[in-house]
């Protein structure tokens, strides 16, 4: 047993029907397409690797603590294996499906993931179209467990899927004990932080005064009129794709002077401004928040899936014409995060379940989650390998990632990086962002933009 995280608790109690908290990825390869059977064969060797793909959720009795990790003594492979053929091979379509197929929640019996093989594009193409839950990995980890299902080359053999059993289902006292012994582990370590904080009063207080600024700046309301981006959501989504090479973002950051995080935010910056022209917004002064996740997973800490995150909120400068002063303003505002308490004050917030009851902490995320007004758009940029990666023997081609949207939040770009090009998956909600192929080529105008300017020197 494994008892699940404060920030994996939230994703946890915030999903339903519509806010469905699926992140995910479309990965393309060479062909020749295989068999469904191949595909079967590769993922029972695989997953023996990731023992999270064999566990499922238990929750304790009357929601008193937070859900556990058991071992699915049900689990079956082929109730997360499907096969799909797209009714013709443009990536519309398969674009169409994964908007359909994220939309749609895991079931909560059973371990947290499915996978699709979809065979139909053009070219002899296939791919494989994967969702997670949330509670269950976060990007960096996903990167990672995409890593550990696939090869490093194409002669790399794969392991024979050994027969696997189930540790025995805890019975109710010995799963009511372990969730006892957890929450007092947890009050415990918080206990000892409390000392620390008496026992250093003046350090304490300096860094309480800095992480509730920060939290001032991330959470209080940013007075501004009614805007377009934000409003109730269905439980339909609409997906989209784009990529571009990392040679001109590496131009672009040369030229004028920032990192591969300023060059992206730059240009998905200059997509919200021109699909809110579209829109009859004139942008001019206007700012977009965005909810941009942060890692807080060490370098080297690859053992674990679950999640570690904060998040910062920053201003992207729709607002401004000037292509060169945009970037130079989005590289100023990541300059500045980096010195805030931005990161502690979410993490705080994040995090809230280890400092109160979980049914406090899940009525409080809802609230947070489906209250707040002053996020607009979530961007998160997720770094890949640099090396290509095979499954079966065929190569993998693109991989587009998707994240989910929730609350008030109707749309949310995500990047992947992999193999000398960044992936780019954007989410709309299915009804109310029927332009958001207006997002996807104003982010593609926002790179060559920037790429034209760089050539200016």
């Amino acid at each position: 047993m494994e008892r699940i995280n404060s920030l994996d608790a939230v994703f946890v109690a915030v999903e339903d029907r519509v806010n469905v908290m699926n992140i995910g990825s479309a990965a393309v390869f060479e062909g020749p397409p295989p068999s469904f059977d191949e595909v079967r064969s590769l993922f029972a060797a695989k997953i023996q690797l990731v023992p999270r793909c064999r566990q499922r959720l238990r929750e304790p009795s009357g929601f008193l603590g937070r859900p556990v990790w058991i071992d699915d003594g049900d689990f079956e492979l082929d109730d997360h294996l499907r096969f799909d053929v797209l009714s013709s091979p443009e990536m519309s379509v398969l674009e169409a499906f994964v908007g359909e197929y994220m939309a749609r929640p895991l079931e909560r019996s059973r371990s947290l993931w499915e996978a699709a093989l979809v065979h139909g594009l053009g070219d002899g193409r296939w791919a494989i179209v994967a969702k997670v839950h949330h509670c269950m990995v976060d990007g960096i980890a996903g990167a990672d467990l995409l890593a550990t299902v696939m090869d490093s080359g194409p002669d790399v053999g794969s392991k024979v899927a050994q027969n696997w059993t189930p540790s025995r289902a805890p019975s109710t006292l010995e799963f009511a004990w372990f969730s006892a012994a957890s929450a007092a582990k947890s009050a415990l370590r918080h206990a000892r932080g409390a000392s620390d904080v008496l026992a250093h009063p003046r350090r304490s207080f300096i860094r309480a005064r800095r992480v509730l600024g920060a939290a001032k700046r991330l959470w209080y309301p940013v007075r501004r009129g009614a805007t377009p981006l934000t409003g109730p959501i269905s439980p339909r989504r609409r997906w989209m794709t784009t990529r571009v090479g990392f040679d001109d973002v590496r131009t672009i950051g040369d030229a004028l002077g920032g990192t591969v995080n300023d060059v992206v935010a730059a240009a998905v910056t200059w997509g919200f401004r021109e699909l809110l022209e579209s829109r009859g917004e004139v942008p001019d002064g206007r700012t977009v928040t965005a909810l941009v996740p942060v890692s807080l997973r060490r370098p080297d800490d690859d053992s674990r899936l679950d999640n570690e995150l904060a998040n910062v909120h920053v201003l992207l400068p729709v607002g401004v014409e000037d292509r060169v002063a945009a970037f130079r303003a989005v590289h100023a505002q990541f300059d500045d995060l980096k010195a805030s308490r931005e990161v502690d004050a979410t993490g705080v917030v994040m995090h809230l379940g280890d400092y109160v009851p979980r049914v406090v902490a899940d009525g409080l995320a809802r609230a947070i989650i489906r209250r707040q007004r002053k996020v607009e758009v979530v961007v998160s940029d997720v770094p890949g390998p640099g090396l290509p990666l095979y499954f079966g023997g065929r190569r993998l081609l693109e991989g587009y990632p998707y994240a989910p949207i929730a609350g008030h939040v109707r749309i949310a770009v995500a990047i992947w990086s992999y193999c000398e090009h960044l992936y780019f998956g954007v989410t709309g909600d299915g009804d109310t962002v029927s332009d958001l192929g207006r997002l996807v080529s104003g982010i593609d105008d926002g790179f060559a933009g920037l790429v034209a300017e760089a050539a200016k020197g």
